[in-house]
């Protein structure tokens, strides 16, 4: 967590203690004695921790994404989650548009090619956004935000999502999934790892789009199906990939399979990788303290 997540809570009269170093084994015995938790992407709040969790009243992601959280077990125990897309969706946003840029102008490629006295001007050339279509799959805090941005390209943008109705505005035009499919250029993924999204982006849904693709994915690599994109990029139904997220992060775990699909993508001029770290801005890292603090201010209703 940044430091200021302790004059924060001061600031509303809670008293909070920083564990940053904390193991699992450590969260069980302590957490007893507390009644709300703040945590990142690695804590899982799962049965075993909230057997544990005796008075536990609150709990806050620092961040969006809150797949590590067992939703159903916490609203039996009547335990309410907050969580921080506002803290990073404009991290997330302008790193979701570098990837897009980086990808379309091969920005890797020429930049390794120039490190190798290599100066390939023809071989480099990009393809520019203007009059593309681009598909934003999730139209909540983030999608918005790269809706906003892309804005001032002079593209189509065209936004998807099931849980939301009548949300057109300035950005971005209301559309259903099968309009995306037959109209986008690139794709933008913003939605949550669920059961209902797990692996949901895999080779039948590549193939529904009448074009080929350039796709970005800033939200949880386990949407897609890693090997299904991994043959998308060879058949060129995708042109490019700029991920922030992948399958299975902890590398040292990869499995055959994972590790061939791996060392594809990052060996793949087309493919832009970079290591989870999208909504991990300098400003955002504050930002996500200041956004979680004002929401436990109005759930405990302190004045």
């Amino acid at each position: 967590m940044h430091p200021s997540i302790l004059p924060l809570l001061a600031s509303i009269h809670i008293e909070g203690h920083y564990f940053p170093d904390i193991k699992r084994a450590e969260i069980l015995v302590k957490i007893s004695d507390y009644e709300g938790l703040i945590f990142r992407s690695k804590t899982k709040i799962d049965p075993e921790l909230l057997n544990h969790a005796l008075k536990l009243k609150i709990i806050a992601r620092a961040g969006a994404g809150v797949d590590n959280v067992d939703l159903e077990e916490i609203q039996k125990r009547n335990i309410v989650l907050c969580n921080a897309p506002e803290g990073n969706r404009d991290a997330v946003a302008e790193h979701a548009l570098g990837l897009l840029l980086g990808i379309m102008n091969n920005m890797r490629v020429a930049h390794q090619q120039i490190t190798e006295k290599k100066w390939l001007r023809y071989e480099n050339r990009g393809f520019e956004i203007k009059n593309k279509t681009i598909g934003i799959i999730g139209y909540g805090n983030i999608g918005h935000e790269v809706a906003k941005r892309l804005s001032g390209f002079g593209c189509e943008i065209l936004a998807f999502d099931k849980h939301k109705k009548n949300y057109s505005d300035n950005y971005a035009q209301e559309v259903d999934l099968d309009t995306i499919f037959q109209k986008a250029d690139i794709i933008s993924l913003h939605i949550p790892l669920n059961k209902e999204n797990k692996n949901w982006v895999n080779a039948d849904f590549f193939q529904k789009f009448q074009h080929n693709i350039w796709l970005i994915n800033t939200s949880r690599g386990e949407i897609i199906v890693q090997n299904d994109l991994v043959n998308a990029l060879k058949s060129g139904k995708i042109l490019g990939a700029g991920l922030d997220v992948l399958e299975n992060e902890k590398l040292e775990t990869l499995t055959p399979q994972q590790l061939a699909d791996f060392e594809f993508l990052a060996n793949s001029p087309n493919v832009f990788l970079t290591p989870h770290v999208a909504g991990w801005t300098y400003e955002s890292y504050q930002r996500i303290n200041e956004v979680l603090v004002g929401k436990i201010k109005v759930m405990l209703n302190i004045k």
